[in-house]
């Protein structure tokens, strides 16, 4: 049985502009083939156990050759694995998506084709740049500036010169000076609009406008990859411009928070425009068995109130609890307290409405609402390392509680950000609890703290981060959104 190769479109960065059909592909293959355009959050799509393969290519210097990758599709297919081929923008405009099918069609392997959102198109719209417009463009036109010989020898500069409408060149970066001067050789207005655009539809995006006879001086060296926009629609940019005009766009935020709980965060800070890092910090490891889940349905019976100071402990515990024919009923008899915004919402992910959430993210002033409350017997499911403020009010209070320990926090870094840091590649940190903040320090010792600003979620946090000598800020609430306000609001003071 022969397996099937589907040649998937990843669009042109944005890992939001990945089609619903093309992550429904990825997420069942069995192999992988992916270029170097293809964003990091559409490989985190590709399943633990798929094989990845990069084929990625750069001007100039191409790790797998053509025929190289035709023949690794061919031959996963044989071997009866689903494949999926990713190609950054879309496989048929110019990402020789046809080429790679010939040898598949000549072998019997079935295949499919499933478009994406091509950079001609969306990188201009990120720009604030219609493609066409009643009264200025009626046409579009797609020019590759590179063969896989180098500079596009086919380019009738003379026609396109005269042709009208909008002209876009992909693959350009290095050959600017050569478009504009055989446009305007070929007798276009040398001051017809034009646009460069680098990084486009990602954080690192960068706008040049100009004009045919100064847009080479402006742009100066430009990165790839890049598009080259020509046509009066370019005098629309500043006009329909959105995605500069974020507000934290052009802003570089690193996530510290454990890497399965990272994500919620990264994601409103990409919608607001940053660049986000996810560099987890830590990693939790369970604590908790049967004999555990038998003891919390005991404690269950005697307090009156259960107490989460984290959202891990919440997952930790509702997970053990559901391997054991429980669900939400169980605290059915009992007020549940969360320390800020992300524990309750962890409940609330398993049907749980939690009774006392303070608006301050710390265990002292958690500990002062369940007191309020007309609490009489706590149980307090937590960290082994939890911090233990809420514990002194309890015994001030003379409050009895239990405490059961569900999961423990190690340190943990996968990406070390100690050279980015002290280029100042770096803005804002974010820390979600004292363990992140001990855990970026074990492996960031030799960073410049003074190059960005630490963002906490609460007091304790940011008790700490002050200690080892960061600027500090802290969210007015204990909720992740909180934090990416607290952000926005520094980033528009002008302070970073």
């Amino acid at each position: 049985m022969l397996g099937k190769v589907t040649l998937v479109g990843a669009g042109p960065g944005d890992p939001g502009l990945l089609t619903l059909k093309g992550a429904e592909a990825i997420k069942s293959a069995d192999v992988v083939l992916y270029d170097r355009l293809v964003g990091a959050g559409v490989l985190e799509l590709i399943p633990d156990g798929a094989k990845r393969i990069d084929v990625g290519k750069r001007c100039g210097s191409h790790r797998v050759s053509q025929d190289e990758i035709n023949r690794l599709l061919l031959d996963h297919a044989l071997d009866e694995k689903n494949v999926v081929r990713l190609k950054g923008g879309d496989s048929f405009v110019f990402g020789r998506g046809g080429e790679e099918l010939e040898l598949l069609q000549k072998n019997g392997v079935p295949f499919e084709v499933v478009p994406g959102i091509t950079s001609a198109v969306a990188v201009p719209a990120y720009a604030g740049i219609p493609v066409t417009h009643r009264g200025t463009s009626a046409s579009v036109h797609i020019v590759t500036a590179h063969t896989r010989d180098g500079i596009n020898p086919d380019i009738d500069f003379k026609a396109y010169a005269g042709i009208g409408g909008t002209l876009i060149f992909l693959m350009g970066a290095a050959l600017l000076s050569h478009i504009v001067k055989g446009l305007m050789n070929g007798g276009m207005d040398i001051y017809t609009p034009c646009a460069v655009i680098e990084h486009g539809t990602t954080p690192a995006q960068k706008k040049i406008l100009g004009t045919l006879n100064n847009i080479e001086k402006k742009a100066g060296r430009i990165e790839s990859p890049a598009i080259i926009i020509v046509g009066g629609v370019c005098e629309l940019s500043e006009k329909f411009d959105w995605y500069s005009k974020l507000p934290l766009h052009g802003k570089t935020i690193a996530v510290t928070r454990h890497e399965n709980s990272s994500s919620g965060l990264s994601s409103i800070l990409y919608s607001m425009g940053a660049e986000v890092i996810e560099c987890p910090c830590i990693h939790t490891e369970d604590l908790v068995d049967g004999r555990t889940a038998d003891q919390i349905k005991r404690e269950l019976k005697e307090c009156d109130t259960v107490a989460f100071t984290s959202a891990n402990g919440v997952r930790t515990v509702m997970e053990l609890l559901k391997k054991q024919g429980c669900d939400a009923r169980v605290f059915g008899g009992v007020k549940i307290a969360a320390i800020g915004g992300s524990t309750a919402g962890a409940l609330s992910e398993y049907g749980i409405n939690a009774d006392i959430v303070p608006g301050e993210y710390s265990g002292r002033v958690l500990g002062t609402a369940i007191v309020d409350s007309g609490a009489e017997k706590v149980l307090l499911l937590r960290a082994e390392n939890a911090n233990r403020e809420i514990d002194e009010v309890f015994k001030r209070s003379g409050i009895g509680f239990t405490e059961i320990t569900v999961y423990r926090t190690v340190p943990e870094c996968e990406f070390n950000m100690t050279e980015l840091i002290n280029e100042g590649k770096i803005d804002y940190v974010t820390f979600t609890s004292g363990s992140t903040v001990e855990g970026f320090m074990q492996f960031h010792k030799n960073a410049d703290l003074s190059s960005f600003k630490a963002v906490c979620i609460g007091g304790s946090t940011a008790e700490k981060a002050v200690g080892y000598g960061m600027e500090c800020m802290t969210a007015d609430h204990a909720s992740l959104a909180s934090m990416a306000e607290a952000i926005v609001c520094d980033a528009e003071r002008g302070e970073r």
